[in-house]
């Protein structure tokens, strides 16, 4: 083994730097043994740097990130304050002054993650991000290098552990959102703002790098349709019980059927509970690889919170650690298929309509040709009724999103139609 030991600076010392900080120090020997040769952390950045830090010697901890990336003799940057800056331009001075990086910033990576690895290679350094997406969950690996020989053609997972919280709440007790959402709260799955998470821009980031790695494009968080969970209801519940469903927060990401382009996107949509992602529960991430060889695979475990993601980190760091020992460096950027990003009107799948409508005869009439005319077929209705007062329920065929975008205005402009309650798509069929 070799004695002198790859030095690591730490950026971020919160929830997550500050576990992967101790399992440095409590498995020393043991991840010496895995990689060859001793680790040592040489420097931890901070924003308060009188925070008592428990297990840390004060003399690594210091204010000046950038005077820590720029030692030079610093092998390995482990990134996790997240963010755009200042964590893009260190971790490109990390590049240009000699060390490899391991990063759990998602939002960076799914907006400039082409630029990174641009730089990354420029300089023959690694740029590993496992902790990015999912948490402790084996995924970005599997996808790039384990499935390289497969051709993916579909992505689709519940990777934030906040919203399915929450939406298994609603579910499982019946509680509205808010209510969802107070407890999660109360026990610390959700943020004081939770807005990155219900609306589903943390989701957004996490499906632009799956999309990326899955179809070998360029993927940026621009090019992911998302829409929140804030407005699902427990009547939209009540509606997917009847349907033998359940609702989820969804990334999906997709190659055409014809392989010509690729979308990715995130919304709320009910799976059947026959489905596996539908027995994931509490605050759990699961996601769903389908290919052309392996066929169906899924992926499950704690997708968040200091020891997970810690445990992503430590992984990436053994592997840019042996590379950095043998002269290598792992896979980088894989954007050769270069396809392009359809919009999500060109997205094919089912939906589920409620609609408030007048309780009178010929509504139904009416509503069915206004689908008609839009080239989306109908598979059930169901209609209940009372004082002059009607909901009507209605599940489609597969469709195009801008087909149900051209039905839905269309019903809103009936004098029958008093209101859309809800618009869901259906997947996993």
């Amino acid at each position: 083994m070799r004695t002198r030991p790859l030095k690591v600076a730490l950026l971020g010392c919160g929830v997550v730097g500050s576990e992967v900080a101790r399992i440095m120090t409590t498995h020393a020997d043991d991840l010496a043994a895995r990689i060859g040769a001793p680790v040592e952390l040489a420097g931890v950045a901070v924003r308060r740097p009188s925070k008592v830090r428990e297990g840390i010697d004060p003399a690594l901890v210091t204010t000046d990130a950038t005077a820590l990336v720029k030692r030079g003799d610093i092998d390995v940057v482990v990134e996790v304050i997240g963010g755009i800056e200042p964590a893009r331009t260190l971790i490109t001075t990390a590049f240009e002054y000699g060390a490899s990086v391991v990063s759990a910033n998602k939002a960076l990576l799914a907006q400039d993650g082409a630029a990174l690895h641009a730089v990354a290679e420029e300089h023959g350094e690694d740029l590993y991000y496992e902790a990015a997406v999912a948490g402790a969950i084996p995924l970005i690996r599997p996808l790039r290098e384990s499935l390289a020989g497969d051709k993916i053609n579909r992505v689709m997972g519940i990777v934030n552990g906040t919203t399915n919280f929450i939406l298994d709440k609603m579910d499982s007790t019946g509680a509205g959102y808010q209510e969802a959402l107070d407890e999660a709260t109360a026990l610390g799955y959700a943020e004081a703002d939770p807005t990155a998470d219900v609306e589903g821009f943390d989701a957004a980031a996490k499906a632009a790098i799956l999309a990326g790695i899955s179809f070998h494009t360029r993927v940026r968080l621009d090019d992911v349709y998302r829409e929140g969970m804030t407005e699902v209801t427990a009547a939209d519940f009540a509606s997917a019980k009847e349907m033998g469903c359940t609702i989820k927060l969804l990334a999906i990401c997709e190659r055409a059927a014809d392989g010509a382009s690729v979308t990715a996107r995130v919304h709320p949509a009910m799976i059947p509970l026959t489905h596996p992602l539908a027995s994931v529960r509490g605050a759990y991430n699961a996601v769903f690889v389908e290919s052309d060889a392996a066929g169906q695979l899924m992926f499950y475990g704690p997708g968040a919170g200091g020891s997970p993601t810690a445990s992503a980190v430590l992984g990436d760091l053994v592997a840019v650690c042996r590379n950095r020992l043998t002269g290598s460096t792992g896979p980088g950027e894989s954007a050769y298929a270069a396809l392009p990003v359809s919009p999500m009107g060109d997205v094919v799948t089912r939906y589920h309509i409620s609609l408030d409508v007048a309780d009178k005869p010929g509504v139904l009439a009416q509503v069915a040709t206004v689908f008609a005319e839009h080239d989306v077929s109908i598979d059930t209705v169901r209609q209940q009724g009372k004082d002059g007062e009607a909901s009507l329920v209605v599940v489609t065929h597969r469709a195009s999103d801008a087909s149900l975008a051209g039905t839905v205005e269309a019903l809103r402009k009936l004098d029958t139609v008093r209101g859309v309650a809800s618009i869901m798509r259906v997947e996993g069929e």
